[in-house]
């Protein structure tokens, strides 16, 4: 049974409709990359699932539970941990007081949340000089990896990454991807991401949705190899699969 299963999802802004119906599948211990332009409904997607928008029909499963319209709190108790586009990173406390904040739906000692902000120093060595360092002093890539480090404080069992890569010097994106390709290790991903390569490189299954629709969806090398994606990403239409 797959961890996350998202059924025949619509999602509306007013009369705008942004997903159109889109059904996908997330595998326990596996990473699934979300593709395609701006405005296919990739975030939306993530949203939906962790409680930001309300569904107009259609079902979201977690662990064969639905949890289609529950509210953002309940989800994370669940364990589902949205890293939002943009890091969100509160630019007046510091890196760790950031980090810390993710536990805050985990019933534990502030000495033990403590503990594990330090321990996150390790999967996370670049930021570790900036423990006490304010938020609104660090660079992009630097305001990422708080981010994402403050995601797992959660100890989610799903992990919702948006736009990782967005904004950030290729080298630091080289960074990033290789710290997502170690918490597959321990939690299972779904990624939303504009670079295809990117995105590919650490997935073990992809979808490609166009304006509200999933167009395509497979393994990476199936996906690559196609021409298909590579319209998407020039402004072309894909043909739908059956």
């Amino acid at each position: 049974m797959a961890l996350l299963e998202i059924r025949d999802l619509v999602v509306r802004y007013g009369e705008i409709e942004a997903l159109r119906g889109i059904s996908l599948q997330v595998e326990q211990g596996k990473v699934v990359t979300l593709l395609g332009a701006n405005g296919a409904g990739k975030s939306t997607t993530l949203r939906a699932i962790s409680g930001l928008e309300k569904p107009a029909s259609g079902d979201i499963l977690f662990d064969g539970k639905s949890i289609a319209g529950q509210g953002p709190e309940a989800i994370v108790r669940l364990g589902i941990a949205h890293v939002p586009e943009g890091r969100r990173v509160f630019p007046g406390l510091t890196v760790k007081e950031n980090i810390m904040l993710g536990a805050s739906n985990r019933r534990v000692s502030s000495r033990e949340i403590s503990r594990e902000a330090d321990a996150m120093f390790d999967l996370f060595p670049d930021i570790r000089t900036f423990a006490n360092t304010l938020g609104w002093t660090l660079s992009g890539g630097q305001l990422q990896m708080v981010a994402v480090a403050r995601g797992l404080m959660a100890k989610p069992r799903l992990l919702l990454l948006d736009e990782p890569s967005l904004g950030l010097a290729p080298v630091i994106v080289q960074a990033v991807f290789r710290i997502i390709s170690q918490i597959r290790q321990t939690t299972t991903v779904l990624l939303v991401e504009q670079n295809a390569r990117m995105g590919l490189s650490v997935a073990d299954f992809g979808y490609v949705l166009e304006t509200g629709r999933i167009v395509l969806g497979g393994k990476p090398d199936e996906l690559w190899g196609n021409e298909a994606i590579r319209a998407a990403y020039l402004g072309g239409h894909a043909k739908a699969t059956a």
